[in-house]
This record gives C-alpha cells, sequence and structure tokens, in this order.
C-alpha cells in the first residue's frame, strides 16, 4: 500500500504540474483571433489593444520581482492557490463585462494572478522532481504552451457558438476552477509549508542581469505571436478561426520542442548548442514570415513554434543551472522572469505601434529577426564553466582556508 500512494502521489504531482501550466496562457492568447470583434465592440485602436496582451505581462514582471516577500510569507500552497483564483475572477469579469477598460482592469488582475504561480513554479520543481529538473521543466513548458494555443484554437469557436465574443474570453475560468479543486486535493507543498525569506541579493549580480536580459529576448517573440499572429493573417485575408488555427498550429510545435529539447538536455551539462539551433529555427521562421508569408505559412509557423518552445523551457533550466540550493534557483528564477517578462511586454506594444505607424507588420518580425540573431551571439558566454558551482565539500574546504588565511 505505501508504494501505490507514493506512486499515487508522484502522479498527482505530474497531474498538477501540466494543469498549472495550462492556465497561464490562456488569458493573452483569447485575446488574438477575436481581436476584430474586441475592437469593434469597445472603440480600441490596435495600439491600445496591445495593451490587453502587454498588460498581463508587465504584471507578470512587477509580481516576480517585487512579489518575493509576498509570496515567501503566502508560502506555495497559498500563493498558488491565490493565483488560480485571481485568473478565475479576471475570466468571470471578461465574461460579465464588454467595456475596454474593464478588460484592461482584467489584463492587470490576471496577469497578476499568472505571475504568482510563475514566480512560485520553478523553485516547486526544483525541490520535488530534484532528479528529474529539466523533464519536469520541459513538461511544465509544454502544457504552459498548451494552454496558449487551446485558447486560441477554441476561443473564435466558442465565441462562434454563443454569439458573443466575450464567450470565447471567459470560459477559460472553467480549466482555472478545476486546477484551483485539484491543487488543494493534492498540493505539492506540506499545509504548512512556508519559503524563508530571501537571502540572495541579484539587483547588482552582473549575470542575474544577464540571464534576465537573455530571457527576455529569446522569448519575446512569443508575446507578439499571440498578440499578432492571427491578426497578421487577418490583414492577408484569413478568417478569425483560420488564422486562430494557426496560432495554435504553432503551439503543437512548441509543445514538441519543450518536451523534446530538455530530455536532450538532461543528458549533457551544456546548454549551448540546443539553445543556438533554437534560436536558428526562430529566425527561419520569421525570415519566412516576413518574405514569403502565404507560399508556406504552415512551415514558417512550425520553426517559430519549435523556437520558442525549446528556448523558454531552456533558458529556464539555464537559469536553475546556476544555483544548486531550490530556495536561492527559484529566487534568481524569479528574479531573471521578472526582468524578462517586463521585456516581454514591450514586443506586443511594438508590433501594434509599428502596425500602426507602417500599416505593416513585417518591420516588426525584421526587429524580432536581429533581436534574435543578437540572441544567438550572446549564447556563447554561458558556458558551464562560468556558473558551474563547486561540490559543497570543496567550496568548505575553500571557506575554512579563506577563514584561516
Amino acid at each position: 500500500m505505501p508504494h501505490v500512494e507514493s506512486r499515487l502521489r508522484r502522479l498527482g504531482g505530474w497531474a498538477l504540474l501540466i494543469a498549472l501550466g495550462l492556465n497561464l496562457r490562456p488569458l493573452l492568447s483569447s485575446i488574438s483571433p477575436l481581436l476584430m470583434e474586441i475592437r469593434e465592440a469597445t472603440g480600441m485602436s490596435f495600439q491600445s489593444s496591445a495593451w490587453l496582451t502587454s498588460l498581463p505581462v508587465v504584471c507578470m514582471g512587477l509580481v516576480a520581482l517585487l512579489g518575493v516577500r509576498l509570496e515567501a510569507r503566502l508560502g506555495e500552497r497559498r500563493g498558488i492557490a491565490l493565483g488560480l483564483a485571481m485568473i478565475f475572477c479576471a475570466c468571470l469579469a471578461r465574461l460579465l463585462c464588454d467595456r475596454a477598460d474593464a478588460l484592461l482592469a482584467t489584463a492587470l488582475f490576471g496577469g497578476a494572478g499568472v505571475a504568482l504561480i510563475q514566480a512560485l513554479v520553478p523553485a516547486l520543481i526544483k525541490r520535488q522532481f530534484q532528479h528529474r529538473v529539466a523533464l519536469a521543466m520541459g513538461i511544465y513548458s509544454a502544457s504552459l504552451m498548451g494552454g496558449g494555443g487551446l485558447a486560441a484554437l477554441l476561443s473564435p469557436r466558442v465565441a462562434t457558438h454563443f454569439a458573443h465574443w466575450q464567450a470565447g474570453l471567459g470560459v477559460w475560468l472553467l480549466p482555472a476552477l478545476a486546477a484551483l479543486l485539484l491543487w488543494w486535493l493534492l498540493p505539492f507543498a506540506g499545509p504548512g509549508q512556508r519559503l524563508d525569506a530571501p537571502s540572495i541579493s541579484l539587483w547588482r549580480n552582473r549575470r542575474a542581469w544577464l540571464l534576465a536580459l537573455y530571457f527576455g529576448l529569446v522569448n519575446c517573440g512569443y508575446m507578439s505571436m499571440v498578440a499578432w499572429l492571427p491578426a497578421y493573417y487577418l490583414q492577408l485575408g484569413w478568417s478569425a478561426t483560420q488564422s486562430g488555427s494557426l496560432l495554435a498550429f504553432m503551439t503543437i510545435f512548441q509543445v514538441l520542442a519543450a518536451l523534446s529539447m530538455p530530455a536532450l538536455a538532461q543528458r549533457q551539462s551544456d546548454r549551448r548548442p540546443l539553445l543556438a539551433v533554437s534560436l536558428l529555427a526562430q529566425a527561419q521562421g520569421f525570415t519566412g514570415l516576413v518574405l514569403w508569408p502565404l507560399q508556406a505559412p504552415q512551415l514558417w509557423v512550425a520553426l517559430i513554434g519549435f523556437g520558442l518552445g525549446a528556448c523558454f523551457a531552456l533558458s529556464l533550466i539555464l537559469t536553475l543551472d546556476h544555483r544548486r540550493d531550490p530556495r536561492q534557483a527559484g529566487q534568481l528564477a524569479a528574479f531573471v522572469q521578472g526582468v524578462g517578462f517586463l521585456i516581454n511586454a514591450v514586443s506586443p506594444w511594438m508590433t501594434g505601434w509599428l502596425r500602426q505607424l507602417t500599416g505593416s507588420f513585417t518591420s516588426a518580425w525584421w526587429v524580432l529577426i536581429l533581436s534574435v540573431l543578437a540572441m544567438l551571439a550572446l549564447t556563447r558566454v554561458f558556458s558551464p564553466a562560468s556558473y558551474r558551482e563547486p561540490p559543497p565539500a570543496t567550496r568548505a574546504a575553500r571557506e575554512g582556508a579563506s577563514t584561516c588565511a
């Protein structure tokens, strides 16, 4: 019986990880396929509607940076439960409200809930899946991206079925409620477990800032794709369902990459070769989107999805590699995600601004190509020798020698 109970607990842990990930992107990706209907109903411009995607990402960054002490006081159980409850309330408000200011408020409130969960999950993974960190991060990343793809695919269909765009946005309260119930039934953390207060200073740490810049720029294409890929193809004459399906198609390759690349990363300590392949895939996909958007859209979107899916998982694994202690690794990951998501937040806004300025999305795609190539050049600095910590015994001996000296 203890063996069966232990196995059920492990399966419950994996199920919870997937459930959490599935709820972290519908708030963003359900907007784009319904953007034209939302703009007609609310009178929002391209630039102002971009804030529906940017504001949640701003919240993700600010909560990760400023909310570490709050999260430490809440603990994993309360913090993640609060995050899921906030996502539920944001989706419920979207179901009931049809004003621009109300939608922007839900973007802020729901984004803060997403941020709470995202800030807590890396440390949770580092502790609960100690010998399978890369695999767990891959499954978490795949479920996160899968949730975004499902929202892009199903939101326009739900909206069509109920003859109102609000239903397409509000339906995502159901998986949030389901995950909340599952979390309380099978929590990772014990009822009284709390995270310790922060013990490492990162604001003056050059490597922490470099990791944050890298995380932000290798992943910023995702926010632009979620916000504007369907709108790009709507402009080229596709229907809302077709353009939303293209974003869902991209998600298939994100999920495949998020599962396969971390599995490969588990076998080696150097993340640079896999990161280079992922960035090259992104660059090729964005180039195709600019030069031949209608000739092979599925191919370009598949390359972009594969590159983005791999980069998200691998860049978080790279961050966790820098600290052995789960608590410190979680603090570093929160800092990296905080700064990185603030960088991400600029991407959909910039794309909307360039679209309004030039009348086309292609200038924004060129900016993404240049940023991806710059990060490809930066990848070489992340040699394992530059961040690998010495074994505890060796480190203690060095500290002792230093003290004696």
